[in-house]
Parts: C-alpha cells; sequence; structure tokens
C-alpha cells in the first residue's frame, strides 16, 4: 500500500475538463480495442504532459440506460503514470473484472464509460474507532479497508449513489474486502481514504463531462 500523508496538494484539479475528456475517450478506444482483438491498439490520441504523472485509476463500465454495472477494475496507488494506469484499468475492466463474463463485441455500443483518477490514500488515524465516521465525507472521500490479506475498495461515486451515510459506507467497504461489516471497529482494520475526479459518457460514445459529488 502506498500512503500519503499530506493529501494538501490535491486541492487542485489533476484533469482540466478537456483532458478528462480526452481521458475517457483513450480508455473507450483501448477497451474497445481489447474487445475486439483480445490485446488491444493504442488510440490515435495526443496526450498531454500530465498523463505521464503517476496517479491511481479506475474505469467503470455501466449498462445504458439502465446504469448497471458491467465491469470496474482500477490501480489505486499512484505506481503507474496515469497514462498506463487508464491502458491497465481499461482492458481489465471488459475482459477480467471476475464477477462477469468479458464483454462482448455487440455490447459496445450499449455501454457508457466512466474513469476516475484518484488521489494517493490517505490513512485515517483516529484516537477511537467511533471517531472513524466523522473523517470521512460523503461525496468526496472513497474508501479501503484493510485486515490482512482481506482488501475493499469503494469509490466515493458509490456512497452518493446508494445514499450512504458514513457509517454504512465503512460498513459496505468491509462487505466488499470480505470482512463482517462492522469490522472497522476492530483496531486490527486499518482504514483509508482517497479523492477522486470523476469523468464519463452521458450516453455510449456521447459527450463526456466531469460528474461532480455535491461535495
Amino acid at each position: 500500500m502506498v500512503v500519503s500523508t499530506n493529501n494538501q496538494l490535491w486541492c487542485t484539479r489533476m484533469l482540466s475538463d478537456s483532458e478528462g475528456e480526452l481521458a475517457v475517450k483513450f480508455a473507450r478506444g483501448i477497451a474497445e480495442s481489447a474487445v475486439l482483438t483480445g490485446s488491444y491498439k493504442i488510440p490515435d490520441l495526443k496526450l498531454p504532459g500530465v498523463f505521464e504523472q503517476k496517479a491511481g485509476a479506475f474505469v467503470t463500465v455501466q449498462t445504458f440506460p439502465e446504469r448497471k454495472l458491467r465491469g470496474c477494475i482500477g490501480i489505486p496507488e499512484p505506481v503507474y503514470s496515469l497514462r498506463q494506469a487508464i491502458l491497465n484499468a481499461a482492458v481489465d475492466s471488459v475482459l477480467s473484472d471476475p464477477r462477469f463474463e468479458p464483454v462482448r463485441e455487440d455490447e459496445l455500443g450499449t455501454l457508457v464509460f466512466e474513469l476516475s483518477v484518484l488521489s494517493p490514500p490517505e490513512l485515517i488515524t483516529v484516537k477511537s474507532r467511533w471517531e472513524l465516521p466523522q473523517s470521512i465525507q460523503v461525496g468526496k472521500h472513497g474508501l479501503i479497508v484493510e485486515r490482512g490479506r482481506f482488501r475493499g475498495l469503494l469509490l466515493p461515486q458509490v456512497a452518493v449513489d446508494e445514499s450512504w451515510d458514513s457509517e454504512e459506507f465503512l460498513d459496505m467497504t468491509c462487505w466488499k474486502a470480505g470482512i463482517p461489516e462492522d469490522s472497522w471497529h476492530d483496531p486490527r482494520v486499518t482504514v483509508y481514504r482517497f479523492e477522486g475526479e470523476i469523468f464519463g459518457e452521458e450516453e455510449p460514445r456521447g459527450e463526456i463531462s466531469r460528474r461532480e459529488l455535491g461535495r
């Protein structure tokens, strides 16, 4: 786990709206070529220098218009360039999400792509475990929960979409990790928070916009 102890630099956005649009087009282009060929071809897009900075990224694929999850894979820590993180996440989201069958060619025109660019995970330290919910802001933070080999991550938009409060968000991240929902009370469990910039298609291959979560 790569941990940031100071996320103040994330106060400024990493990507502009136009760069976010380009990032989603890049993710879709990679994903479509992966579905069509079983490998991938780099889209003919000129990516600016910000894409060479290290950052975590997730690619989420949903059905349209139902918005049901079809795949979501990513890299939480800033261990790769943003360009490489998007590439890896895009391929895996359509071919390797263990919860779903690989995306088929005939589905591509009925799916929407969303990209989340993540700040470095930050360990939450509190005097009492009961203070954890007060350290989490729904609409701003995503969560990672770890206990031994068990690990779960939920993106910031998940709590908003599900109308969870911060305690429910903690519970469900524990569930995602495969441990009891109230395990965040256990001092053996570590909890990290992170922030995200989210860009997505409004319809398949359609307009791309930044998603604000109301923070």
